[in-house]
């Protein structure tokens, strides 16, 4: 069968993938962008926007109960429409993949092609029955939640991510099954929406990726609102009771399980590689599924790159999108950019929410380098003060030789937007005094930065 030929095929229409294809439009290639089911990928559909669409509405109706902290009431209890919150969230979806449908159907020299794409060789894919060919080939496939095997899982309904944004009744009682970022959101929202909730972790604590601070922190600020949280869960099953779930915690002689309406799972992601026929084309994958790039995104077969989630170099939109302007620049600018030179930085979108940049404490601890830190109760920040929001802290840890900022968090009101002032500042790699001599606008969370690194003191290394 002969191929239809392309300069460049691009599997994925979600940040990465569109992006790059304008690049390489606007470059006169002809283009093929193949996607099997939506565009705009897990961030559109499942992911940012309807998920923070949700903690807007959850974030209004907690307000509301707090009325009487400010100085008004509403009349009545506060009632959630739970039909009208999923309307909202499915209509900033909708619009969403509406704009990117558009912008791809404006691109002269690319074409947008609905299926499901294989490879068939180093240089060739078949979509349908087609097949296409390109010297250049670029996976932008994205990541689904991973529903590993547990025992009764087979018994029950499990919901992931994916069914929570879409969810248009109020679950009576719902467990979550995960104690990290997704999990986390989730518990928070439907909370607020009114749902009892249970987070049953099997680490000892929530997101243990973090500092044990923010753990603990962050656990203080659910437990508040009524969630409750079971941690060092070292025995998690699944039993049916009438319509309702069982979920097993600990495997000690008669302990309680948690019975609940509804089960969010939300353990973890893996690639959506595993029906691409990458065999095919001698890509390498890792033992999870992940393709495995340079730090230029290429895999081991020479003109195949992969971008996105389903690299493992990254599990965020923003990612996503470096991993484009990495691989554009490269390719069209003349550019040497690589995947070694991003900064890890990223937020958890509970309420306060969580802003982090760089290295934790405890690596920067395990770096052996002497360090300087500091840390400030959000309780002494003025402008949370002032809106009633004083859960969470400040905290950064810094290089005492190089006077660099290695890592910091704000776990706080506008902690993910105030961290961005110590992110550009890490980027442009300049000294703590350049971020202490600026000149911040008062009254904001930012302003407290600069007077946090003023109390910088020597760490115990």
């Amino acid at each position: 069968m002969s191929a239809r030929a392309f300069d460049a095929i691009i599997i994925g229409a979600g940040q990465a993938g569109p992006s790059l294809g304008s690049r390489l439009n606007d470059a006169g290639m002809k283009v093929a962008i193949i996607e099997r089911h939506l565009v705009g990928g897990t961030c559109v559909n499942t992911g940012c926007k309807p998920t923070k669409t949700l903690v807007a509405s959850a974030y209004a109706a907690h307000m509301a109960r707090r009325g009487a902290e400010y100085g008004f009431s509403v009349a009545g209890p506060v009632q959630v429409d739970m039909r009208a919150v999923a309307a909202r969230a499915r209509q900033v979806i909708l619009d969403s993949r509406a704009g990117n449908e558009t912008w791809l159907a404006s691109m002269s020299n690319a074409e947008l092609i609905r299926g499901h794409a294989r490879f068939i060789g180093p240089s060739t894919v078949e979509v349908d029955g087609e097949h296409l060919t390109a010297p250049r080939i670029f996976i932008n496939v994205g990541g689904r939640a991973l529903v590993p095997d547990m025992p009764g899982i087979k018994d029950i309904t499990v919901l992931t991510n994916t069914d929570m944004v879409a969810l248009d009744v109020l679950p009576r009682h719902l467990v979550v099954v995960g104690g990290s970022y997704i999990g986390l959101e989730f518990a928070q929202i439907f909370r607020r929406f009114g749902a009892e909730v249970t987070i049953v972790e099997r680490s000892d604590r929530l997101i243990a990726r973090e500092d044990p601070d923010i753990s603990e922190e962050v656990r203080t600020i659910l437990e508040l609102e009524g969630i409750t949280v079971r941690t060092g869960a070292n025995c998690i099953g699944f039993v049916p009771v009438g319509t309702d779930i069982a979920v097993s915690v600990d495997c000690a002689e008669n302990s309680v399980p948690v019975v609940g309406s509804h089960v969010l799972l939300a353990v973890g992601r893996r690639p959506n590689t595993d029906d691409l026929g990458l065999h095919a084309a001698g890509i390498t994958t890792d033992s999870r599924g992940y393709v495995v790039v340079d730090d230029h995104l290429q895999t081991n077969v020479a003109g195949v790159y992969a971008l996105g989630d389903c690299n493992g170099r990254g599990a965020f939109t923003h990612t996503a999108y470096n991993d484009y302007e990495i691989v554009a620049a490269n390719l069209l600018d003349g550019e040497d950019r690589r995947v070694s030179q991003r900064l890890t930085g990223y937020a958890l979108y509970i309420d306060p929410p969580l802003g982090r940049i760089g290295m934790t404490e405890a690596e920067a601890v395990g770096s052996g380098r002497r360090l300087l830190s500091s840390k400030r109760a959000m309780t002494r920040v003025g402008r949370a003060v002032e809106k009633g929001e004083t859960l969470g802290f400040m905290k950064i840890t810094a290089d005492a030789d190089t006077q660099r900022i290695l890592g910091a968090a704000i776990l706080g009101t506008g902690g993910d937007e105030a961290i961005h002032g110590i992110l550009d500042m890490m980027n442009a790699d300049q000294p703590l005094s350049t971020l202490r001599w600026s000149v911040p606008i008062h009254p904001t969370v930012s302003e407290l930065v600069p007077t946090v690194l003023l109390s910088l003191k020597p760490a115990n290394n």
